[in-house]
């Protein structure tokens, strides 16, 4: 390695995950180059959670990032690790310091078939992170009375617009999105499409929503025109359609392509599909910026209950492909960015000696319940880890 990756720890069953997969698989293989933050709860704590700001920080200097899964604390979190706050989500800091788009995509193997039978490739969920429900501002209207939708410009200008003259009670919900961030959403799934050589399709309902959602199909448009040649170099194609339309066609698809999805769409969408193709252990996460930064996790969380086993001494069975591939991932890209052939290769050794390993029926008991036409062998994490390096190992001949 000549460039560093921006390493960032994580927090429970995935941290002891993140030692092992580095110990076994990346250190006897590859002159590791890092630079290390520690995002587990208790350092963001300590930190006041600087040290989440300027991991963020670093991957914009050095462009590529690994991380592990953390905790996004709540009350009895606070309690549990004595906090001083409920610190924000680490992922919405960096993802909105990066202004960065997530792309998840599921990993396949033979032996674990999709509920949906035609699905041949991965469906890689795009997320717009950023506004719609998650930061509306919502109201009780507990009498009757007039709801209002008012905006007041800076200019002078006042717009306002009657949302329901209410006869009795109800609620009332207020939502946003700006045109920058949807800017930045569209470049990064055109960017992201052209790296990975996939279609891109998008959908919103305009239909209905004519000034809101409209809005998002503008600016797709606009953005489009400035990859469009070369998206028809690659013969790729972008492909917008109303939301309920792409949810149908998406089922009637054989896969193989990025579905790009407002906020709340994508919070569900990505959800369906991982649980579809089989298990969000088998889940792949991409932050990918407008100007071409990249950050790979798995899309899991922290494990919590293998942890709790794995404190009280008992051994865990527990899936590591995704955190395994969020190496992978990182490792290749860094590798083509500089121009390093063996580290791409070592990349696509590792994940090759996965597949190997879960093809010979070697999996976590997550996998082994999900398998057909292959008789499956349950191990725990360590014993699955430790048949991954043999057969990596003797694919790179080490």
């Amino acid at each position: 390695m000549t460039t560093p990756l921006v390493e960032m720890d994580g927090d429970e069953m995935t941290r002891i995950l993140w030692k092992m997969i580095k110990d076994e698989l990346i250190l006897p293989f590859v002159d590791l180059k890092t630079e290390y933050y520690d995002l587990g709860l208790p350092k963001r704590d300590e930190t006041e959670d600087r040290i989440t700001v300027e991991s963020a920080e670093a991957t914009q200097k050095y462009g590529v990032a690994v991380k592990c899964a953390t905790i996004t604390p709540n009350h009895q979190r606070m309690d549990e690790y004595k906090l001083h706050q409920m610190w924000r989500s680490p992922n919405g800091t960096i993802r909105s310091i990066l202004d960065g788009t997530v792309f998840r995509t599921p990993i396949l193997i033979p032996s674990v078939k999709p509920a949906v039978k035609n699905w041949e490739k991965p469906i890689t969920i795009a997320r717009h992170a950023y506004g719609d429900v998650y930061k509306s501002v919502e109201l009780r209207a507990d009498e009757p009375g007039v709801a209002k939708l008012v905006f007041d410009g800076e200019s002078g200008s006042h717009k306002e617009v009657v949302i329901q003259n209410f006869k009795g009670e109800g609620v009332i919900q207020g939502m946003h999105n700006t045109d920058k961030s949807i800017r930045s959403f569209a470049h990064s799934c055109f960017q992201f499409a052209l790296a990975t050589r996939q279609d891109v399709w998008f959908s919103t309902k305009d239909t209905i929503s004519k000034t809101y959602d409209a809005q998002f199909r503008i600016i797709f448009d606009e953005v489009f025109q400035e990859y469009k040649d070369r998206f028809d170099q690659l013969g790729l194609t972008y492909f917008y359609t109303l939301i309920d339309d792409a949810v149908a066609r998406v089922i009637r698809s054989k896969g193989g392509f990025i579905w790009a999805c407002k906020n709340y769409d994508g919070d569900v969408m990505s959800d369906m599909v991982s649980t579809a193709f089989g298990s969000l252990a088998m889940m792949t996460s991409v932050l990918v910026s407008p100007d071409g930064k990249y950050e790979y996790e798995a899309a899991h969380g922290t494990v919590t209950r293998h942890y709790y086993k794995y404190l009280a001494g008992e051994e865990t069975s527990t899936n590591p492909m995704a955190t395994i591939f969020a190496w992978s991932g990182a490792l290749r890209k860094r590798g083509e960015l500089d121009g390093l052939k063996d580290l791409v290769n070592y990349a696509d050794q590792l994940e090759g000696a996965c597949f190997d390993t879960l093809g010979e029926g070697v999996a976590t008991k997550d996998l082994v319940a999900l398998m057909e036409g292959i008789t499956p062998c349950p191990v725990t994490s360590a014993g699955f880890i430790a048949a991954v390096r043999g057969h990596l190992a003797q694919r790179l001949g080490a």
